[in-house]
This record gives C-alpha cells, sequence and structure tokens, in this order.
C-alpha cells in the first residue's frame, strides 16, 4: 500500500462522511499518513490538515528541516514552520480551505479541543467540529506489505539478541545489569530504538507480569523472563521468553509446558474469521483445565505496529473479527505469587491460510 493509497483511503472516508478536512494530531497517524521515518517523539509537535485536493503539516524549527530531508521539497506534503499555535492554525486552514465540517482525532486533548473551539469563535467562524472515532485506528490496524518486512526485520534483530542473552546471562547478575546489555545489543544489531521498556525479570518477580527490571540478582534455580522488543523504522517488535537458570525444577516444567501448549494451539487456531474475544477465551480454558486459571489474568495478546499496542486484541471484551493483514502477538502466562511465572510471547501477521509468525527463536525450555 503506497502512500498515496493510504492518504485516498482518508479522502475516502471523509467523502462518506461528509467531512470537509481532517485533522491529524496523533503521531502514529502522522507517521503512517506523511511516511517521514523517525521524526516523530515524545512531543505533540505537529498537526495535518487534510482536504481533498491538499495536504498540509504545521510543525516547529525543531523537525521542519528533518521533514524535508526525509520527504524532499518536492513532498506531496506542505510543511510550515510558521509561529502561530496549532489551534489557531487549525482554524486558519478551515477558513482557507473553506472546511466547514472538520472531523478530529478522538485522541486530541481536551484543552486542545477547547482551544480549537475558543479560536474558532476569536476568529467569527463558523466551523462544526466532529470526531473520527475509531477509523484511522481501523484504518492502520490492517497492515501492508512494506510495513510487515520492517516488522520482520524489528523481529530479526529481536531474535538474534535473544540468542546473545543465552551466551551472556549468568548467576549473579543483577536484572539490570541483564536489561542494559539486552537493550545495548539490540541497538548494535541496527534497532533505532526500543519498542517499549525492556521487562527483566527474575525468581518471584517474574510472577509480576509488568514488572520493572531491579538489582536483585540471579540465583540458581530462577526463572528468568524477558519480554522486549527492537523498533526499526518506527516500527515494532514484541516478544518474550521464560528460561531457568540451572535445573529446572517439577512445577517450572509444569507451568511452562501449558504455556507453551496454550501459545501453539492458538497460533493453529488464529486465522481470518476468528474473534479476538473467542481465541482469549480458548486460552482461559486450556490454562483453567490445567489447574492455573487463577493465574492468568491479562489479555491474550495485541496488535502491534507503529505502537506497541494496536488494534486488534485477543481479549475477553474484544469482537474484532481477524481479516488478512492483522499483525498479533499471542501471549498466554501463567503466574504464581511469591514464587514465578512463564509467558511466551510470539507474534506475526494473519494471512489467507492462519498465522504467519514473525518470531524465530526456540519455545524449548531455556537452561541457563
Amino acid at each position: 500500500m503506497s502512500l498515496e493509497t493510504r492518504i485516498a483511503r482518508v479522502r475516502k472516508l471523509a467523502a462518506e462522511k461528509g467531512y470537509d478536512a481532517v485533522v491529524i494530531r496523533n503521531n502514529p497517524d502522522l507517521r503512517w499518513l506523511t511516511g517521514a521515518e523517525r521524526v516523530f517523539d515524545f512531543e505533540s509537535a505537529h498537526t495535518a490538515f487534510i482536504t481533498q485536493d491538499e495536504l498540509f503539516v504545521h510543525t516547529d524549527s525543531r523537525y521542519y528541516n528533518t521533514f524535508i530531508e526525509r520527504l524532499g521539497k518536492d513532498s506531496i506534503w506542505r510543511f510550515d514552520e510558521d509561529n502561530v499555535r496549532h489551534n489557531e492554525w487549525i482554524v486558519q486552514k478551515a477558513i482557507e480551505t473553506h472546511s466547514r465540517v472538520v472531523a478530529l482525532e478522538d485522541s486530541l486533548s481536551v484543552s486542545l479541543y477547547q482551544s480549537i473551539l475558543r479560536a474558532s469563535q476569536d476568529a467569527s467562524a463558523v466551523i462544526n467540529f466532529v470526531f473520527l472515532h475509531n477509523d484511522l485506528v481501523e484504518m492502520r490496524a490492517i497492515k501492508d506489505a512494506e510495513e510487515i518486512e520492517l516488522m520482520r526485520h524489528a523481529q530479526a534483530i529481536t531474535d538474534a539478541a535473544f540468542s546473545h542473552m543465552l551466551e551472556f546471562v549468568q548467576v549473579g547478575m543483577t536484572e539490570k545489569q541483564i536489561q542494559a546489555e539486552l537493550e545495548g545489543y539490540m541497538y548494535s544489531e541496527g534497532a533505532d530504538g526500543l519498542a517499549f521498556e525492556s521487562i527483566v525479570a527474575s525468581g518471584p518477580n517474574t510472577a509480576n507480569a509488568h514488572a520493572k527490571p531491579s538489582d536483585r540478582k540471579l540465583e540458581k534455580g530462577d526463572f528468568l523472563l524477558l519480554d522486549y522488543g527492537a523498533s526499526y523504522r518506527d516500527y515494532n517488535s514484541d516478544m518474550t521468553r521464560t528460561m531457568v537458570m540451572g535445573e529446572a525444577a517439577e512445577w517450572q516444567k509444569e507451568i511452562y509446558e501449558i504455556v507453551l501448549n496454550t501459545n501453539q494451539e492458538i497460533t493453529r487456531l488464529s486465522k481470518p474469521g476468528v474473534i479476538g474475544s473467542e481465541m482469549h477465551q480458548k486460552a482461559v480454558d486450556m490454562i483453567t483445565k490445567a489447574g492455573y486459571g487463577d493465574y492468568f489474568k491479562h489479555g491474550l495478546g495485541h496488535g502491534v505496529g507503529i505502537e506497541i499496542h494496536e488494534e486488534p486484541v485477543y481479549g475477553l471484551r474484544d469482537k474484532h473479527t481477524f481479516v488478512p493483514g492483522h499483525v498479533v502477538t499471542i501471549e498466554p502466562g501463567i503466574y504464581l505469587p511469591q514464587k514465578g511465572g512463564v509467558r511466551i510471547e510470539d507474534y506475526g501477521v494473519i494471512t489467507e491460510e492462519g498465522i504467519d509468525i514473525f518470531t524465530q527463536s526456540t519455545h524449548e525450555l531455556q537452561i541457563l
């Protein structure tokens, strides 16, 4: 799907809904629509204004040159760094383009929305501001071939890091030391950034699904859980593996096997037409039948792309029907408080035949 095709989809939506213009502020949506790589960061510093005929982006001096370098001066987008507030710029563009119905993203802050209304009143402009709801999010959920290849590349970096960590990790290291090595290695292998702050947990900490790396030292007999991912050209990977330091106890082997079987069964069942909540319930049923239903309480998975959590999801309340192009994780787990836990996570793309898993790292329990 080309950049022009993405923009055409937004314009088609606008025509169908009766919008004269669409305003985009969310950085992942801007990355998707402009094609500008490695520009967007934690700042909400940009606004796009899209009509049936024109494409505008308002930014500032910190980013303007980078946009031009990335996209070239002949870009289909018209960039400016004018010294004007975003709310005033939106109203100006609406007036200039004779846009009377302007759709805003739902993620817009309340304060910015109110300031847009005030700017409209100050300009004596009659503009009907409405919301896009989830339409753009749903568009982005279906990945094109370019996006899929970028995520395959990100996952290849992530897999390489796992192989490295199997050789690096030793008893006596702290979780923070392991995190530093893991993240540094991904950068050395070509990652542009981290998909998210890596989860490195050992021993009893592995019972906390989103544990923060600590100064705890690895001990013989510990579980070690790594949940991490690389970012490559703004697209993310996501993977979890759980290992054992030294000899594995029977209870560790037992819950590992249950989680692995669940992961593999959901992978087998994932295909177009299945519903996220049904897949989640299937995983819950399997773990419950094995006697550990009280110890798996998070969602089974989620979409991945420019953001680490996107639509669709494998969750209790999710009613998405999977279609080709959806990229999702599969991450069942069992977490025994004060004892330890296991999560095994892969991700891949829904195809016409099933799911094509990007993750290549072994599922076999690694004894380090």
